[in-house]
């Protein structure tokens, strides 16, 4: 579980994107796309799941953005050290196959989550245009590797430094109205994949969202993470992480994402991170 290699993709209002390659052979022989790690910075501490970038036969590549306590310890490590534990791979993979024409749709760090579903479908033979979201240029990561992979590739931000001036879902709609696609997968912030959901389903276009919601043991058994997809109770860590966009129950897991806000803050200003 040691820390090989370690960069820092982009950082702008306050928030920092970091790369972390963790030599763990045992779990880059069995992960596969869509599948994610539970990461222990200390052994008091909180356990988070990190969603596998990348892999090669020793090592595992993980991006994530420092917003809470947990993700800015896991910043402060650098190359040599070694994290307190890490489990995986969880959840259930991506069912990769020829479904036709796919938009990939990314918000924020959710780019890094949807780089090797779309290398897996792109490897199927799929017809592959990505839309990339951010806040701003500085914020934008692996650009360079999703065209490589993309038949087409749309760049947006909130403020035009990046691309054009917008959201994802306004180029989403635009080639909804242009064209029939066979499917969408959306992943990045929760109001993003909800918006990405009703616009989808306006033109009855299968979508497949990946769920970030709150977990703790990751393994099904605390319920943390239960979400309610088309009236039945799941937990996205057994269950997903993906599921129908269609049928999330999107109010209720935004309430249930937001109810630690204010103690996360209050840890982070104590520790003074």
């Amino acid at each position: 579980m040691k820390i090989l290699e370690k960069e820092v993709l982009g950082e702008a209002q306050g928030i920092r994107i970091t790369k972390l390659k963790i030599a763990a052979s045992r779990i880059t022989a069995k992960v596969k796309p869509g599948q994610f790690v539970v990461v222990m910075t200390e052994e008091k501490g909180e356990r988070i799941p990190l969603t596998v970038v990348d892999k090669d036969k020793e090592s595992i590549t993980l991006i994530f953005q420092e917003a809470g306590l947990t993700t800015k310890l896991l910043g402060r490590l650098n190359k040599g050290d070694s994290l307190y534990a890490l489990v995986g791979p969880l959840g259930n993979p991506t069912e990769v196959k020829n479904y036709g024409k796919v938009i990939l749709v990314a918000g924020g760090v959710g780019i890094a989550e949807i780089y090797p579903v779309c290398k897996a479908l792109k490897e199927k033979r799929n017809h592959i245009t990505t839309i990339l979201g951010a806040r701003t240029q500085n914020l934008l990561i692996l650009e360079e590797e999703l065209k490589r992979v993309s038949d087409e590739l749309y760049v947006i931000s909130d403020d035009g430094t990046a691309g054009r001036k917008g959201f994802t879902t306004d180029i989403l709609e635009e080639l909804l109205r242009k064209e029939k696609y066979d499917l969408v997968y959306a992943v990045g912030p929760i109001p993003m994949m909800k918006k990405a959901s009703l616009v989808t389903q306006k033109y009855a276009v299968k979508t497949i969202v990946s769920l970030n919601a709150l977990m703790v043991d990751a393994t099904g058994m605390c319920g943390c993470c239960r979400v309610t997809v088309g009236n039945e109770t799941k937990f996205s860590c057994v269950d997903g992480p993906e599921f129908d966009g269609h049928n999330v129950d999107w109010e209720e897991l935004i309430k249930r994402n937001r109810i630690y806000e204010d103690k996360e803050k209050h840890i982070c200003q104590l520790n003074r991170l």
